[in-house]
């Protein structure tokens, strides 16, 4: 789909310095871009770039416009701006409707003639599958779920009995909802399993990435709020509570009844402790590993940074150490100054 410069400045809100008349039709990167694509520089890093590019319009924050070779649309934030033109020039596939012949649909269910289930799909009894909602190929849906207008299933998503989906999720290749919590009790060296008899609802707006699992709850509901943004590779236990518009990165680990707070970011490849809170508004870095509860908001953070193999040796063995080298402190401390 093809939008004039012109055009596209008055969607996204931003300021025009160029051509309006210049056709846009492509998305492209400042270092692949040509004379019909639009791209933006929201990073420094690629500044190098900025300078060279072939991009018939950049979008970009005010400070860099005159860096930029060629037309721009200025605004505070290019990222968000970059991704409503991304959408308008490359939209969306048309969404499909019906069902495909090869799926197969159980008892009692209410699927609206505006939804699509896509080949090998499998519905079991009592589902409701609402408007437009577009289910791809090899997608299982669990007894009694309800999956509500405007969503999107990629193939092979698996969502187990009784789960309530908001509406307009989009669930990516692979991730399951529903699945049994790790639920165990110990009894004489061996585990019984605890059945989990809660279920999952996840809330309007959210994303859940490729191979993600969300645990159904032990008895109470795990719930994903509205607007949360979840990568691929993370693993949500059972009663986990996480807030609206709260975004977490790959291959994070989430442990049982752990309750996060709305409006938070989690980096990827952290790991979160059972039964403690996250306030709101809470950052937390990649690979940090979280122990106790966090009650204020700000950034948050632990683990090493990589270095030099020769200087972590040094400092791992000079780690070893270290209580025994605080011990020795704290006596020099106390002969110095007796009252102490």
């Amino acid at each position: 789909m093809g939008l004039t410069l012109g055009e596209l400045a008055d969607i996204i809100g931003g300021e025009l310095q160029g051509d309006p008349n210049c056709v846009i039709s492509a998305v492209a990167t400042l270092q692949n871009a040509d004379s019909g694509s639009i791209s933006f520089f929201a990073n420094t890093v690629y500044r190098k770039h900025l300078q060279h590019t072939a991009a018939a319009a950049v979008i970009i924050r005010p400070e860099f416009a005159k860096e930029c070779p060629t037309a721009t649309i200025i605004t505070a934030n290019p990222y968000v701006a970059y991704a409503r033109a991304a959408a308008l020039i490359v939209p969306p596939a048309s969404p499909r409707q019906g069902v495909h012949p090869s799926a197969s649909i159980g008892r009692n269910c209410a699927i609206d003639a505006s939804a699509w289930i896509g080949p090998n799909c499998i519905i079991e009894d009592g589902v409701h599958i609402d408007a437009g909602t577009q289910l791809a190929g090899g997608c299982f849906i669990g007894q009694d779920t309800r999956v509500r207008a405007g969503g999107y299933l990629h193939a092979n998503v698996v969502i187990c009995h009784g789960v309530n989906i908001g509406e307009r999720v989009i669930i990516h290749p692979g991730a399951v909802i529903g699945s049994d919590g790790f639920g165990l009790a110990k009894e004489n060296d061996r585990w019984l399993k605890v059945p989990q008899l809660g279920g999952v609802r996840i809330g309007n707006d959210v994303e859940i990435g490729a191979n993600t699992s969300i645990d159904r709850g032990a008895l109470d509901d795990t719930v994903i709020e509205d607007g949360v943004k979840l990568d691929n590779q993370i693993q949500v236990a059972h009663n986990v509570h996480i807030g609206e518009h709260t975004a977490i990165a790959g291959c994070v680990g989430i442990s049982g009844s752990a309750r996060i707070g709305r409006h938070c970011m989690i980096g990827g490849g952290a790991g979160i402790v059972g039964h403690l809170e996250i306030a709101d508004n809470v950052t937390v870095t990649g690979m940090t590993m979280v122990t106790k509860s966090i009650t204020s908001p700000g950034v948050y953070s632990s683990g090493v940074p990589a270095q030099e193999n020769s200087d972590w040796n040094r400092n791992y063995a000079r780690f070893r150490k270290l209580d025994q080298l605080a011990r020795r402190l704290q006596a020099l401390e106390r002969r110095l100054d007796p009252k102490d």
